[in-house]
This record gives C-alpha cells, structure tokens and sequence, in this order.
C-alpha cells in the first residue's frame, strides 16, 4: 500500500490509541463528527461534553496540548468569517458593549466555531495517531472505493519525488541566474511547471505499464490478515457511543 511515508501530523507515539487499527479509528471520528454536526448550536453543554470526550482521548493518545493548538489554526478563516456573523446577521438583535448584534448571528457563530473546533481537533487526533499510510489502507480495509485509495497511494508514494524534481528544477533555474522578482518574470517558472506536469504524466504511465505486466488487475494486493478484531472495535466505539449519550441527554434535558 505504498512506501510507508510518515506525515508531518503524525506523532510517533506509543498508546493504546495508536495501536488501534486504522478502520477503527476512521469509524471512530466518522460516527463522532456526525453526532456533533447533527447537535443542536442550542445544546452548549453538550459541546462542552463532547470536548471533554477529546481532551480525553489526547491524553489516552499522549497528544500534547500545545501541539493541537498551534495546528488547529487552520480553521482561523472560518472563525473569522463567524466573528462577522453577530454584526451583519438579521432578525433579533441585542445590545453589548454599545454594539448591536443580532442573536441570529451569534448562533450561527457559535455553530461554527464549536462545530468547527471539534471537527478539526478530532481530524487532527486521527491524523497524529495513524500514519498517512495506514489511513489509505485503513479506508481500503472499510470498503472505499479502489480508484480513490488507489490514487491516493501514488500520490503519497511519488510525492517527494516530484517535490525533489521541482526542487531540482528551481536549483537549475537560479544556477542560469534567473531570480525572478516581478510577475511579468515568472516565465520560467510556468515553463517548469509544464515541465513537471509532463514529467509526472510519463512516469505514470510507465508506472502503470510495469504494474500491468506484473499482473495488476485494477487493486493494490493486501495483507492477508486485515481484519481488525472485535475489542478494537469495542474500544475505538466508546468514543461515538459516549458523544451519543451526551447528544441524547442534551435533547431529552
């Protein structure tokens, strides 16, 4: 299933977490997403629950703090695009600090960021105990479909290998002397980029022709022992069975 490349969002670890089978796992976040998007924004406790459920699972996983923190930034855009929200919603609005906010937009507000923030740490959880690798096999192992896993192991397969022939490339380029600073100066640099497509192009077709002779018939082989036993499942299932609970709890009270 590939070369075995690590990610820069994987943390080499020794946990139960990490030890857990990538399908689980995979199941794990997916089933827990869809609890948290389905919650009401009305319910806060139960994202309050729902993050301690994380935390939880960071320190099963030995996920430091500071390490989620900085890499959750990612959803800064969208935490922007929420903090307008309160002041350009409509319906009902309320008075703070002299400021008029719509009530509306402070729930949609809070609805991004609470959904948003938990979404991503739990994608960042996965991420840092499963390597790149064992993700693409994990979700081979839960039936998705060849032509996508398939793709994504060239891709994390020859991916440093097309990022050292750009490498290459730039090297050339500022060897001739060629330093461009301006946009009408970027020729050469377009000129690479075809380049690099077309290279990337040819080698996978010879990549292809090779595998064809070898006896490819449209899937990747796989370990004959692939299926993850039942306490891993149990295991990987008190994560969404816990966010279910909270989730119930939440609409009943």
């Amino acid at each position: 299933m590939g070369a075995g490349h690590a990610h820069p969002l994987h943390l080499l670890r020794e946990s139960p977490v990490h030890r857990l089978a990538p399908e689980v796992k995979i199941a794990a976040v997916l089933f827990f997403t869809i609890i948290v998007v389905i919650t009401p924004r009305t319910e806060f406790w139960a994202f309050g629950g729902y993050l301690v459920l994380l935390v939880a699972v960071a320190v099963a996983a030995r996920v430091p703090a500071l390490w989620l923190a900085k890499r959750a930034t990612i959803e800064l855009p969208f935490v922007l695009l929420a903090v307008a929200l309160p002041f350009f919603g409509q319906g009902e609005r309320i008075t703070w600090l002299g400021m008029s906010l719509s009530v509306d937009g402070l729930h949609g507000a809070w609805n991004i960021f609470a959904k948003g923030t938990l979404g991503v740490l739990a994608s960042l959880l996965l991420a840092a105990t499963t390597t790149m690798r064992d993700l693409i096999l994990g979700l081979d192992r839960l039936r998705c479909p060849a032509v996508f896993t398939q793709i994504a192991t060239f891709m994390l397969r020859y991916l440093d290998v097309l990022a050292d022939d750009a490498r290459r490339m730039r090297i050339a380029r500022l060897a001739r002397g060629y330093d461009p600073r301006f946009l009408w100066q970027v020729k050469a640099f377009a000129v690479s980029v075809g380049s690099l497509f077309l290279r990337a192009y040819e080698r996978g077709e010879r990549v292809y022709l090779a595998m064809v002779a070898r006896g490819y018939q449209g899937r990747l082989p796989r370990p004959a022992d692939d299926r993850a036993p039942t306490s891993q499942w149990l295991a990987a299932a008190a994560l969404p069975a816990a966010t279910a609970g909270i989730a119930l709890a939440a609409a009943l009270g």
